[in-house]
């Protein structure tokens, strides 16, 4: 009859199985940590980025650079307010200054200024006009529901915008509404990543 395993057995026979990690794979792992911190302290000291890179071979600088760029990528929002805008405008500087193809680059912020300024401008109106929308709609809903319960003509009126069931409703709005940009965002972001 054969033993039985333990787990630790068959862990160690899976590992064996595998292989030794080549040392691409060991490159990849110290590398692109060490990219993510630098943009990391980037975005909270604001230094230049390219300089510290340059200080990694060619070797090193290819894992480091992706590790960089996911993070700034990643920091790329819809500019819903001055911070994220200033945060914006920092995060594009920096991978500009890290790609090569810097008309490749540009066309694809192109592409991403005409979002942000749709979303600050027609997306404004827009969830403006919803808010309002959203805003009646449950207030005539509070007021059929004081009607049913109180049985008065006239219902006290109510701060629809302070209920929690209201923000609960707007928020999933909003959310329906920014998705559209946000898809948008998610592609160009994409693209980023794959100019050189």
């Amino acid at each position: 009859m054969d033993e039985m395993k333990s787990a630790y057995e068959r862990a160690m026979e899976r590992a064996d199985s595998l292989g030794k990690a080549s040392e691409d794979d060991l490159a990849k792992w110290k590398y692109i940590p060490e990219g993510e911190k630098l943009a990391a302290r980037y975005l909270k000291e604001e230094y230049d980025i390219s300089t510290e890179l340059g200080k990694y071979d060619d070797k090193a600088r290819k894992y480091v650079l992706e590790g960089a760029q996911g993070i700034l990528i990643r920091n790329i929002d819809l500019p819903r307010n001055e911070f994220t805008k200033k945060r914006n405008k920092m995060v594009m500087e920096a991978i500009k200054e890290l790609k090569r193809d810097k008309v490749g680059i540009e066309n694809v912020y192109t592409k991403l200024r005409r979002l942000f300024s749709h979303y600050e401008k027609e997306g404004e109106q827009q969830r403006r006009q919803t808010y309002e929308a959203v805003r009646r709609d449950y207030e005539a809903k509070l007021m059929q529901a004081a009607q049913q319960q109180l049985g008065t003509a006239t219902p006290p009126k109510v701060n629809v915008e302070s209920q929690p069931q209201f923000q609960q409703e707007w928020r999933a709005v909003m959310a329906q509404l920014d998705s559209q940009y946000l898809r948008l965002l998610d592609e160009y972001k994409k693209e980023i990543l794959n100019v050189r």
